[in-house]
């Protein structure tokens, strides 16, 4: 209900605003010729991503009911509505999730204070040199009351959260590396020892910031207006702007004009799709006809997870990470290292062993009540999101796809599924796309728009 009131009084004092600011676009009050006396910052990029056009992203003021429902309560719970949310309403039903989730961990009752939680937020953003989050956090942090010395580098935060350093970039770059030791240092660090409730929190924190640095990255966020990099004053003027262009990232028509000159239709991009739907129907076939035995399908995983270690791009070079990012993490040289090279060995991790549903789940919510359920619902509709479509093809089932990317995925991190033929991988994924997800969930902070232009062209952006 608070929310819901909050809500309420954040859009009548947006249009508020855009009465004061008005413009005959939006139906503002006042004549836009007015001088008010202030600089208003010109947007930089393109929209929310850099990658996706603005014009196919849902513009604020033009959402459903639904969509100004989640809009309402993003803005209310964190105080803006930000780049992420407009990108990622592309799938109304997960950023309903992703926002309830994201709203419990860093505002909810919990054993970490709030503090605490947004420096993790920090910490976790910038071992991904993800100068976006690390921004976004830095504000929150002193907001709820942080201490500002904290951010002038990880060396002057309490001891407590300087011992999880380690942890964070293990599981950041190298998570196959984790033992129990890790976990056993800061439990007990004496009086820095972190208790199995706060660990769990300061986990999950973690992993989601490692997660959405992935997203940031990947769908190529633009800085928000009011940050490093995401504003100028320079000319042209914006005396050609109000309030809503500034909320929607718009720009001019002439920068409009030679932002989609730049946009080259690949002729043959058509066929690539009819050609995946083809092999996916061959590969059901196959499917339908005769089972790979359990000694094949395990051979096939190895070849897979083998192959993984030589897909990189042209542009994989060590991306060194700016003094205001850095900071905030230890040992910057560390990064991520695909397992099995210099004769390293790292036994296979069998799902079946231990996974989210059976072992997680339980205790995470043991630890952490109704965080597990929140996660859990969250990588159900991860898994099982769906639209039925194929770029220009409707009704489709995708989920084959789905679970190549899935276990593709986990792949590179030597976790097996048992009952997957890993021959299907490449079969569906093609060099350029498999590169991308590489990249983007391996080192994201070297994702390029050229990595995301490369595949699926005939796809939709929400694809």
């Amino acid at each position: 209900m608070r929310l819901a009131t909050t809500a309420n009084e954040a859009y009548t004092a947006s249009l508020a605003v855009s009465e004061l600011l008005g413009c005959k676009q939006c139906g503002g009050g006042r004549g836009q010729d007015e001088e008010l006396g202030i600089r208003i910052p010109r947007p930089l990029g393109h929209g929310p991503s850099r990658f996706i056009p603005e014009k196919e992203i849902l513009q604020v003021g033009s959402e459903d009911a639904q969509m100004h429902t989640l809009f309402a309560d993003s803005f209310a719970a964190l105080g803006r509505l930000d780049n992420i949310t407009l990108v990622m309403v592309f799938h109304p039903q997960y950023l309903e999730s992703f926002l309830k989730t994201q709203h419990y961990l860093l505002q909810m009752d919990g054993p970490l204070p709030l503090h605490y939680r947004h420096y993790i937020g920090i910490m976790a953003a910038a071992r991904h040199q993800c100068s976006y989050l690390v921004n976004l956090h830095v504000n929150d942090f002193l907001h709820v009351g942080g201490d500002p010395k904290w951010l002038n580098g990880l060396e002057n935060a309490p001891q407590k959260l300087q011992n999880l350093g380690e942890l964070n970039k293990v599981l950041a770059h190298r998570p196959w590396l984790i033992t129990k030791e890790h976990i056993e240092g800061l439990l007990k660090a004496q009086e820095h020892s972190w208790s199995l409730a706060e660990l769990v929190h300061a986990v999950v924190l973690l992993t989601h910031y490692h997660s959405l640095a992935s997203f940031t990255f990947g769908c190529g966020i633009s800085p928000e207006i009011h940050c490093d990099g995401g504003h100028t004053f320079r000319p042209p003027s914006v005396s050609n702007y109000c309030i809503c262009d500034i909320t929607n990232g718009n720009h001019s028509v002439d920068e409009m004009q030679v932002n989609s000159a730049g946009n080259v239709s690949v002729s043959d991009s058509f066929f690539e799709v009819e050609a995946l739907m083809e092999k996916m129907r061959q590969l059901q076939e196959c499917r339908d006809e005769e089972e790979a035995s359990q000694e094949e399908m395990a051979s096939r995983f190895e070849i897979e997870k083998r192959e993984s270690m030589f897909v990189f791009s042209s542009d994989d070079e060590e991306v060194t990470p700016a003094r205001d990012v850095s900071r905030h993490f230890e040992d910057t040289s560390y990064g991520y290292k695909d397992f099995s090279r210099h004769g390293m060995h790292v036994p296979t991790f069998r799902v079946q062993d231990y996974c989210w549903e059976d072992h997680g789940y339980s205790l995470v919510n043991r630890l952490y009540p109704d965080v597990g359920q929140l996660i859990d619902e969250k990588f159900h509709i991860a898994y099982n999101l769906t639209y039925n479509t194929m770029a220009m093809h409707k009704d489709v089932d995708t989920s084959m796809l789905r679970r190549a990317i899935w276990n593709y995925i986990h792949c590179m991190f030597g976790i097996r599924y048992d009952d997957y033929d890993y021959g299907e991988i490449n079969q569906l994924l093609d060099r350029s796309f498999k590169v991308y997800i590489k990249t983007v969930v391996c080192t994201p902070e070297k994702v390029t728009k050229r990595m995301y232009d490369s595949f699926w062209r005939q796809f939709k952006h929400s694809e």
